[in-house]
């Protein structure tokens, strides 16, 4: 009898890839980056939200506006003084804060950075120094405006994260534009 070390090899192979791919384990990462998606598709659904494009390329953000203003639109190379207020949810299917089944108070929502925690001192900053998303945000608001802004992750601190902010993470800030410095 004549082997085929062909067919046996191909054999071998498939056995393999089937054994691989059956013994993937998910990681904190897949899940928290599929958990994070899944909330930002469901603002992107949300009528009460509009999508803007990054001149970047790497995707879009949605908003909604709180506040209209009626001032200038500051660029890509201006400075800004802006009020703002960032933050997640460590659990997106629940609430802000909540008590847990073993009676354990739960602050879900992550305040990761807040001029409220300054005295509501404006931060002065280059369009262009902060992450994609909140710099897509600024190029399109006015003097005065207030809004709610989406940062998908890949637009936010991607799959690093920053400092408490693990990656994948989608981001929410509340801005409001107060002036363009230059």
């Amino acid at each position: 009898m004549k082997r085929k070390p062909f067919g046996s090899l191909l054999m071998l192979t498939g056995i393999l890839l089937f054994v691989a791919s059956c013994d993937k384990t998910e990681t904190f990462d897949d899940r928290w980056k599929l958990e994070n998606e899944t909330q930002f598709a469901a603002i992107a659904a949300n009528p009460e939200y509009s999508k803007i494009h990054s001149e970047s390329g790497q995707g879009y953000i949605m908003y909604k506006e709180v506040k209209q203003g009626d001032g200038a639109t500051p660029y890509f190379t201006n400075r800004v003084k802006v009020l703002y207020t960032g933050w997640y949810k460590n659990d997106w299917s629940k609430p802000d804060s909540y008590t847990n089944d073993k009676g354990e108070y739960i602050q879900n929502k992550i305040v990761f950075d807040s001029t409220g925690n300054r005295n509501d001192i404006p931060s002065t900053f280059y369009v262009y120094g902060v992450v994609d998303g909140f710099s897509t945000a600024l190029q399109h608001m006015q003097v005065g405006d207030k809004w709610e802004i989406w940062i998908p992750w890949r637009m936010g601190y991607a799959e690093a994260g920053n400092n408490s902010i693990p990656g994948y993470t989608t981001l929410v800030f509340e801005i409001e534009l107060v002036g363009i410095v230059a």
